[in-house]
């Protein structure tokens, strides 16, 4: 009877001890993990979006912990009787579960799960399986499918199908040395427990990974869109704030000797404000693509009404809208400039174009006066941001110093800008822009740094 108790107290302790470790786990796994993930279903309950297949509790090792029934068997031998030296049996089989235990709850942490002791453990696994096995026989051989469960969980790449062929193949050869005809049984369920678990747990982190990369292309999605909408409203805003104010001083002057010129002057503002509703609507939804000719018209208002004779020359062949509404964004940005910093009395814009490619350059004749605090490359946010949109396109742009004197802009583009040069495509499937951050930025930095001079 006092033979029979004290397998009885180790396993009596064993199971407090696996009770003791669940409940700290699952606390652990509710405070950090599952209780702000059932937050926000709630909130998304609330709200009446529709369940994220995100949501739910994280895998961890709760998930293999119901195959420790596979032991009952040797349980039931200790309980019976019907094991020899049944101190050893105990005390390997607490062993053995504690270690299985263990090495299951690591192996859903990456950093656990690839450490020695993950590694020494598994031998441990090892070592007591192989013992029992040769020493018991019977259902003690069940661990080598425990074990094969143990390794797949941990192990990952190449090393696995190797792993997995010599431990069936010592599990086959420890039950063929002890029971013989259940050899071929215990080789074969050690390799399916080694493989398959390693199969759906692999397929479980491909598919975590995908959604977290799915997660961070919405978030990047979100950030370019934010990055086209600025870009947009400065463009926007900085060329009809510049225009409204040159007319309305244009107006101011006009009041005491021409009344109406400066009605006239005053009705050009009200046609640009009305414009600049339009096209910062058309911005917000980002369906707004610019016509060359409609930038070139505006310029020629705008650099005349700044009392700035304008100069427009412009060949080559037909240009895609694409094209037209890049050279467009650039006409507005250096007319702009011309405007509110150059203090120039002519501006020349020359649009050139061969069936490959399309050039542009706005040329004045004024002091390139710096009005901020200057910025390396190509000045401020206006042109730095064209420069990243022609060159997500295939373009190029340069800003600085004329040889003669003033402010010179040159952008090159080829003639079908919607391929770039990195070979993806300037307005996607749904019509935004494509991020230039991997973009090749053309700067003629030296003039730009030797004129000292800097546009917005």
């Amino acid at each position: 009877m006092t033979k029979r108790s004290n397998p009885i107290a180790c396993r009596i302790h064993e199971v407090r001890e696996a009770r003791r470790a669940w409940r700290e786990n699952w606390r652990h796994t509710w405070k950090e993990e599952w209780r702000p993930r059932r937050a926000a279903l709630r909130a998304r309950q609330k709200s009446g979006k529709p369940l994220s297949e995100g949501t739910g509790p994280p895998p961890s090792g709760f998930a293999l912990l119901p195959w420790l029934l596979v032991g009952l068997g040797a349980f039931s031998n200790l309980l019976q009787g019907r094991t020899p030296n049944p101190w050893i049996g105990g005390m390997g089989l607490l062993a053995f579960n504690s270690l299985y235990i263990s090495v299951v709850f690591r192996a859903f942490v990456k950093e656990a799960r690839d450490a020695p002791a993950t590694r020494w453990a598994l031998v441990a696994m090892l070592a007591i399986t192989c013992g029992l096995g040769i020493g018991y026989g019977g259902s003690w051989l069940n661990f080598f499918p425990l074990l094969g469960l143990a390794v797949g969980a941990v192990t990952r790449g190449r090393m696995l199908p190797k792993l997995a062929i010599a431990l069936s193949a010592l599990a086959g050869t420890v039950a063929g040395f002890r029971d013989g005809s259940g050899a071929i049984g215990v080789a074969y369920a050690t390799f399916l427990s080694t493989s398959v678990t390693a199969a759906i747990l692999s397929l479980s982190e491909a598919v975590r990974e995908l959604r977290a990369a799915r997660e961070e292309l919405a978030r990047r999605a979100v950030e370019e869109e934010r990055l086209r909408f600025s870009r947009d409203l400065h463009d926007l805003l900085g060329h009809t704030l510049s225009v409204i104010v040159v007319k309305s001083e244009a107006a101011r002057r006009l009041a005491h000797r021409d009344l109406e010129a400066a009605l006239l002057q005053v009705t050009d503002i009200e046609s640009v404000g009305r414009q600049a509703l339009t096209e910062i609507r058309e911005a917000v939804t980002g369906y707004r693509e610019g016509s060359l000719t409609t930038e070139l018209d505006g310029a020629r208002s705008a650099l005349s009404a700044a009392s700035v004779d304008p100069v427009v020359r412009q060949s080559g062949p037909p240009l895609t809208p694409q094209t037209e509404a890049l050279l467009g964004w650039v006409v507005r940005e250096a007319v702009t400039n011309v405007v509110r910093h150059s203090d120039a009395t002519r501006c020349e814009i020359t649009v050139d174009g061969t069936p490959d490619r399309v050039r542009l350059k706005i040329t004045d004749n004024g002091t390139g006066a710096t009005v901020s605090e200057p910025l390396e490359g190509l000045g401020g946010t206006g042109l730095k941001g064209l420069t990243e949109r022609l060159a997500a396109a295939g373009g190029s742009l340069e800003a600085g110093r004329a040889p003669r004197g003033g402010f010179l802009v040159t952008a090159e583009l080829p003639v079908d800008a919607t391929q770039s040069a990195n070979g993806y495509s300037f307005y996607d499937s749904a019509g935004q822009r494509p991020s230039p951050a991997n973009s090749t930025v053309h700067q003629n930095s030296r003039s730009a740094r030797g004129a000292g001079a800097a546009r917005d």
